[in-house]
Parts: C-alpha cells; sequence; structure tokens
C-alpha cells in the first residue's frame, strides 16, 4: 500500500486524514493541520514539463479514441492532449481534452489537468467537466475541481514504478470526487480494437462516493489507458480503437 519515496527536498508529512496513499517523490507539508483535510503544499521545482510516464504518456497533439457500451448503448470517447496548459497551485500542468459520446450524442465534455513529478509519478490536479443535454445545454457541472480551491488536493494518477499492491489516491476532493486505486498485478498480454500488447498494468479503481462500484483498467507501456470494464455496479466497457498523432 505504501509507495517507496526519494525526498528531493526538505520533507515535513502530514498524512491527510482519509488520504489512503503516502504520495510520492514530492515534497509536501500540512498548511493547517487542524483541518479535517489539511491542504498539502505543492512545490512546483519538483514538476516537469513533460509527461512521458511509460503507462500514461501524454504527446501533445496525440487524440485517443475509445469505443465500448454503457448499459447497452454504445459509447465513444475521444480524448486529445491539447498544446494548452493551466497554472494550477504554480505548476503548469497539462491539459487533455475529453469528449464522451452515448448512441452518437455528444452527453459530457471535460478538461482534465495533469502533470508528472521529477520522479515519473503522474499527477490529477483536477478537471472542468460539464453534462451536456441532447441539445448540448449543460445541465450539471457535478464532478468538477481543482487542487487549492475549497480544501480539494491534488492526486495521483499513475505512479512512476507501480507495484502489485500498491494503493493510492487520485482525486481528493471531498464529496466531490474522492477515487481510489490499487495495482492489481500485471497481464502477460492484452488484445484490444487498436492491437495487442505486452506486460500490461491491471488496477482496480472505485469511489467512496459511490459504493458498490468497481472498475478494472488496463495500461499498456508507451500508449497508456486500453481497456476498462465495470466489474461491479452497473454494465459498462470501453477499449481503444485508434491512436492519432500530429
Amino acid at each position: 500500500m505504501n509507495v517507496n519515496m526519494k525526498c528531493k527536498k526538505r520533507f515535513l508529512a502530514l498524512v491527510t486524514i482519509g488520504l489512503a496513499v503516502i504520495f510520492a517523490a514530492v515534497s509536501i507539508a500540512a498548511v493547517d493541520s487542524s483541518a479535517k483535510n489539511p491542504l498539502l503544499e505543492i512545490d512546483p521545482d519538483n514538476f516537469v514539463s513533460e509527461v512521458n510516464n511509460p503507462y500514461f504518456p501524454l504527446p501533445p497533439g496525440t487524440t485517443f479514441i475509445y469505443r465500448g457500451e454503457k448499459d447497452g448503448a454504445p459509447t465513444r470517447d475521444v480524448m486529445t492532449v491539447t498544446q494548452e496548459t493551466k497554472e494550477i497551485l504554480g505548476v503548469t500542468t497539462t491539459v487533455v481534452y475529453h469528449l464522451s459520446y452515448e448512441d452518437g450524442v455528444l452527453v459530457e465534455e471535460t478538461f482534465d489537468w495533469f502533470v508528472q513529478d521529477v520522479d515519473g509519478n503522474v499527477w490529477y490536479f483536477g478537471e472542468d467537466t460539464k453534462e451536456l443535454d441532447e441539445n448540448g445545454n449543460v445541465i450539471s457541472t457535478e464532478g468538477s475541481w481543482e487542487a487549492g480551491v475549497d480544501g480539494a488536493q491534488a492526486g495521483i494518477i499513475m505512479l512512476a514504478d507501480p507495484k502489485k499492491g500498491d494503493r493510492y489516491q487520485q482525486e481528493l476532493a471531498p464529496g466531490v470526487a474522492e477515487d481510489m486505486a490499487q495495482v492489481l498485478g500485471f497481464e502477460e498480454s492484452l488484445c484490444v480494437r487498436y492491437g495487442c500488447f505486452e506486460h500490461v498494468l491491471v488496477t482496480k479503481e472505485w469511489s467512496p462516493l459511490e459504493k458498490g462500484v468497481v472498475e478494472h483498467k488496463y495500461y499498456a507501456k508507451v500508449v497508456g489507458f486500453i481497456f476498462g470494464v465495470m466489474v461491479k455496479g452497473g454494465e459498462e466497457q470501453t477499449e481503444l480503437v485508434r491512436v492519432r498523432r500530429r
């Protein structure tokens, strides 16, 4: 469960109550230890401009296209790594633009913010998400959060050196987004519509805000996320079908 850490700078750590991981490789310190979820001080110098973690690479200009099914309806997801950046807590993050379609209708539009630290862990600094009706009108922004706003904190979306049993917090926006992940291990190989891959990382993801819902995700080196399936709480799966590079 614990993540091995190399302290790059002076390190004063307080584990956030409810945070089921010791954040790796980045100097963090509790700003307000009396709060239920004390804010963690992020050092911008411990982050780099490129996200090149082998299991979660984000080369600008790349678009990942996924197809699947949700509760019997066909789905399509288009995720584009933009050339844009967003500064959060003094850290320059990469902006990923994500469009979700169900039955050919755009149902959700999201901007996600990721950044990699000096040791290769990929951090998740939040998302701006909008749920849309069939006419393209925004009907909800539920799930939106940003590190440093209303007590929300950055989480880790991918470890630099994932090992079976590692457990980490991906999101920590109390009452809004509290996703967790655990490394289940590695598959020797897995084929999806885009291609076949070896030594595939398998994780389990869940959230205390959605009790009874569990998803397994599969990641391939150099490509990243290739397959996801809901194993509890619903009928949903998606797989990588195409990658466009500019």
